[in-house]
Order: C-alpha cells, then structure tokens, then sequence
C-alpha cells in the first residue's frame, strides 16, 4: 500500500544555538560575471534579485570574496544594507582569484587577515555572522589556520564558524580549537558522496550547506524527477531542492540565480510537500 500523506519538515534551522534562518536561503555566487568573474552581465537585476529574495522571506545569503572576486559582497551591500533585522550574511575565505574559472587555495593566517578585514568592509558590517574556511589549505598546517580563525573569533571579528568541502574527520579535527556551525559540501540528491559528513553533522546540531544541490542530471535522477515533476506541477529543479528540505532538518539550502524569474521559482520550492512514496522514488536514485 502507497503512502501519498504529505511529509512535514522544519521551516527554519537555528544556527549556532542563536542564528535563526529560513531553511531556503539564497547563494550569491552567480550575480556575477561569466566564470564567476567581474561584474554581471545585468546589474539592475542582480539588485533586484538580492532585494527580491529578502521580499520573499530568504533571511540566510551565502556569498564569498571570491565570487567576482568582491563583487558579490559589493552587491550585497548595495541592495540590502543597512541589513533588515534577522538578515544572516554568511561569506567565505581561503580562495584567490586569478581568472575565469580559477580558484588557487590560500588559507593561510597572513591571507584570511586580510580577507576578514575586505569583506567586513564591502559587506559594511563589524562582524561577520558565519565565516567559511573556504577549502582547507594542503600547504598550510590545519591548527594555522584554525588558530587565526579561533583569534578572529575572540577578536569579534567574526560571530559563528564554518568549513567547506570537509570529511567527518576534518570536522572533528576543526572542534578541538573552535564550535563549527556549518558546513559546506557538495550534495544533490543524485551526488552523496558526503552522507557521512551529513548525517554527523545533524547529530551535532551543525548547519548543512549543499553547494551545486541541482546535480548534474543522471539519467535515472532526470527520469525520478520529471515524473515527480509531473504529479506535483511544478519543475524537476524544484523537486530536487524540495527532496533535499524533506531529506534532513539541518540542511539549509542556497540555489542562486541571477534572474529574478528563476529566484521566485526557486522559492516556490517551500510549497511542495513530498510523500513518503515520492521520498522513496528519489531516495532509491542510484549516483551516476
């Protein structure tokens, strides 16, 4: 017997015990150039699509100083602030950038200065809410980086801490020197690589972050997503993301977009309910 009750799930996620945010955010990473570099190809719209998503309830925007690189934070600043109460700024360190499409690692203490130091001034804050460690460095010892970032902290530069693209083990290393709030891998519902890393941080109560949450399109994922599609009459873009808010309650999602069209789709997302029988179709998805 087929179980069509729609499931329920949490609309919102606190983090770090005192954060308190819409599960479907906003990733700002495409408001900028092609190869997500130098400014977009619409200003006008990449503003509008910054004050749109807060129009329509998003609380939690992702960004990092890399996108563009700064371009990303710039906008922010220009569209939203002064910051409407309980708008939660997340940003990113630890990447350079040297062309389109280009993302050298530098995550250590002497780079991350400075880039707190950059992006609380585009930003037009005195603290960051969530900082990211962008990646983890393979020529800077982990504790370097940790260390400066514990300072950071206790300087009241930055408020909660986060990691990007990190194993169960990485994480738990990262917790010796400072709470982790949040971490940010790649996952979809066709690409679960990081299950483990999910799952460990629900236990913990730690924010997951799923960056590229649409996948690449498998064949089996395309054909479970499109019949879903179908039944719910919405797109299977919207069924992914949606799978991924029913999947765990600390999963906070942030698709991005550049156009304000795609962004109120986007956000349509939190009216479908799946099934438990719609769960398990997507659920049995094999990874490509």
């Amino acid at each position: 017997m087929s179980d069509n009750t729609p499931a329920t799930y949490p609309a919102t996620f606190t983090i770090g015990g005192n954060l308190t945010v819409n599960r479907l955010g906003y990733g700002a990473m495409r408001i900028t150039g092609e190869g997500i570099w130098g400014p977009p190809a619409d200003h006008d719209e990449a503003i509008r699509v910054l004050k749109r998503a807060v129009e329509l309830g998003v609380n939690f925007i992702d960004t990092a100083d890399s996108y563009g690189p700064n371009v990303s934070e710039e906008l922010i600043a220009e569209a939203l602030h002064p910051y409407a109460n309980g708008v939660v700024i997340a940003t990113k360190g630890g990447l350079l950038r040297t062309g389109p499409n280009e993302w050298p690692i530098d995550a250590s203490p002497k780079h991350l200065e400075e880039a707190i130091n950059s992006s609380l001034q585009r930003l037009q804050v005195e603290q960051i809410d969530l900082y990211q460690l962008h990646r983890i460095d393979p020529t800077v010892p982990f504790e370097d980086t940790l260390k400066f970032l514990q300072k950071a902290q206790q300087d009241g530069r930055i408020r909660h801490i986060g990691l990007s693209e990190v194993s169960v083990a990485e994480i738990k290393k990262a917790q010796e020197f400072v709470p982790i709030v949040s971490v940010q891998n790649m996952y979809s519902v066709e690409n679960r690589k990081w299950e483990a890393e999910l799952n460990y941080t629900r236990e913990q109560n730690i924010a997951f972050i799923p960056w590229f949450p649409l996948g690449g399109g498998n064949a089996d994922a395309l054909k479970a997503l499109d019949q879903l599609a179908a039944k719910h009459g919405v797109k299977a873009q919207q069924i992914a993301l949606s799978w991924l808010l029913h999947h765990s309650p600390n999963i906070l999602l942030i698709p991005g977009t550049s156009k304000v069209k795609h962004l109120e789709e986007n956000m349509k997302t939190a009216d479908i309910r799946l099934s438990a029988e719609d769960m398990q179709a997507l659920d049995a998805i094999q990874p490509a």
